[in-house]
């Protein structure tokens, strides 16, 4: 009995002042009644064609704000546990909601620090602050509720909720709007209240600082089968640049697919497209990478297995999240994992396995994350399940297995552009790299890129690392060609 009491025993991380672990972990109640500062989650759920974000009541049972209005769920991040991991849970445990990461959009960090209970109960507590954007209030009934934390939930105007809270009305959860928690409330304010003409001004006044280029090319140099291949280079060139999208940040793609969709719909859908072909991602290049897109200008997704299915609704459409800031290790390690994280987990590897982590063809990975992926398309799946907490959340994925897919069709270009190539080096090369797409071994295409001696000057593939500014270490797919026939690229480009 002692033993399965033990085992039910909540761990946290416990952190300094500035947010960073200090290497303890400590039961729960030891750590509110210390005071130590950890980590939690909260999840807010706002409703865009209301304007309303959803509340709980805390059950009465709760040992802190028992009885209160208060976020739409929130938890803390156990010892070992990320954060985005925990969002997830925390939404499916108590409102029986499951949705994928890219619904999570990260704002912002909140520090909170309170005493509660008479003093037995202190908090100090780093937040993170994630919103997950439905394009209609989800109904009240497809909510599952957990018994033991929430006793009901319902729909609130933000306008009215932020009142409330500056009233500091006694059935709230108080949260500081003047202070650091009235960013969450001025993010809304601004993403929604924003007229359509001065964004496009905005946006205008971007472009405007591009200039459209036209070249012109001498093909003379090329045989007729070289042009045949440059055509299929050329179509793998574009299979690159959709592995980039994917790299720059996981819900990029969709992203692109819903602005040019909907590019002819306005002036600003069409300023907004035009803006994202330049700079591939809502970031701005131009701009130390300010984002100029929010998610509210992102796809929508619909999830009918999100929740409890409910007569007469078709299921959660939810607005494909990206964060306000790039994230520093764009898509190639999980979006909520920092540089300790990494390193602790790195130094429990061997020698072998550290060379993977920090290779350049590798992306990092979470097994809670599997975990959770799969819980969506099996909802037999219990993604609450800490069965790995034993083993280290993180591993690393070969990009010939990540982006295979994509790479097999490249590779496939490849082989049979480098049949046809006149140039003995350049066929050595472009067999080589389709070679290296499936193997993840360079090492033979470096070289033979090294030693090109063609017409044609191919730069296909993983090369740069700058898009990982967490660590330098992942390269990201880039496709460029030089000397005569650059302009040639982009001319046939423009017709696959």
């Amino acid at each position: 009995m002692a033993e399965d009491q033990l085992q039910t025993v909540e761990y946290f991380d416990v952190l300094n002042k500035s947010g960073k672990k200090t290497g303890i972990s400590k039961p729960r109640g030891e750590v509110h009644r210390d005071g130590d500062y950890h980590r939690a989650v909260h999840v807010w759920i706002f409703a865009e064609s209301t304007q309303q974000l959803l509340l709980q009541r805390r059950a009465d049972c709760k040992d802190s704000w028992p009885g209160m209005w208060d976020i739409s769920c929130a938890g803390h991040i156990s010892a070992g546990d990320s954060s985005l991991m925990t969002a997830q849970r925390e939404l499916h445990e108590e409102l029986g909601v499951i949705l994928p990461k890219d619904a999570f959009e990260f704002l912002f960090v909140f520090l909170q620090e309170c005493v509660n209970n008479d003093g037995n109960f202190i908090n100090n507590e780093f937040n993170d602050v994630y919103l997950v954007t439905t394009v209609d209030p989800i109904p009240l009934e497809g909510f599952t509720l957990q018994e033991t934390e929430v006793s009901v939930v319902k729909y609130i105007s933000y306008v009215e909720y932020r009142s409330l809270l500056a009233k500091e009305d006694p059935e709230y959860v108080h949260y500081d709007v003047d202070e650091q928690y009235g960013q969450f409330f001025n993010i809304i304010t601004k993403r929604y209240k924003e007229n359509a003409m001065t964004r496009s001004l905005t946006l205008q006044m971007q472009l405007r600082r591009y200039a459209p280029v036209s070249l012109d090319a001498e093909l003379t140099g090329l045989t007729e089968a070289d042009r045949e291949a440059m055509t299929l280079l050329i179509k793998a060139a574009t299979v690159m640049d959709e592995i980039f999208y994917l790299q720059v940040w996981y819900s990029n793609p969709v992203l692109k697919d819903w602005l040019k969709k909907h590019a002819d719909v306005s002036e600003l859908d069409k300023l907004k497209w035009m803006c994202y072909l330049i700079n591939k991602s809502p970031w701005s290049c131009l701009d130390e990478n300010e984002v100029f897109l929010t998610t509210a200008d992102s796809a929508v997704k619909l999830l009918p297995e999100a929740t409890k299915p409910v007569t007469g609704w078709k299921g959660l459409e939810y607005k494909a999240a990206f964060p306000m800031l790039k994230p520093p290790g764009a898509n190639f390690y999980p979006p909520d994992m920092d540089t300790v994280e990494f390193k602790l987990w790195k130094e429990s590897l061997t020698e072998a396995q550290q060379l993977d982590a920090t290779s350049f063809f590798t992306v990092i990975k979470r097994h809670s994350e599997s975990i959770l992926d799969s819980s969506l398309s099996n909802p037999t799946v219990d993604s609450t399940n800490h069965s790995l907490a034993s083993i280290p959340d993180l591993y690393s994925v070969p990009f010939s297995q990540e982006y295979n897919f994509f790479l097999k069709k490249a590779a496939e270009l490849l082989h049979e552009a480098g049949n046809l190539a006149s140039s003995p080096s350049l066929k050595r090369f472009l067999h080589s790299k389709a070679n290296a797409f499936l193997s993840n071994d360079y090492y033979d295409s470096d070289i033979a890129w090294m030693e090109l001696d063609s017409e044609l000057d191919i730069t296909l593939g993983p090369y740069e690392t700058y898009e990982d500014t967490l660590f330098g270490f992942k390269i990201f797919a880039i496709s460029t060609c030089s000397n005569n026939i650059t302009s040639y690229i982009h001319v046939l480009a423009s017709e696959c």
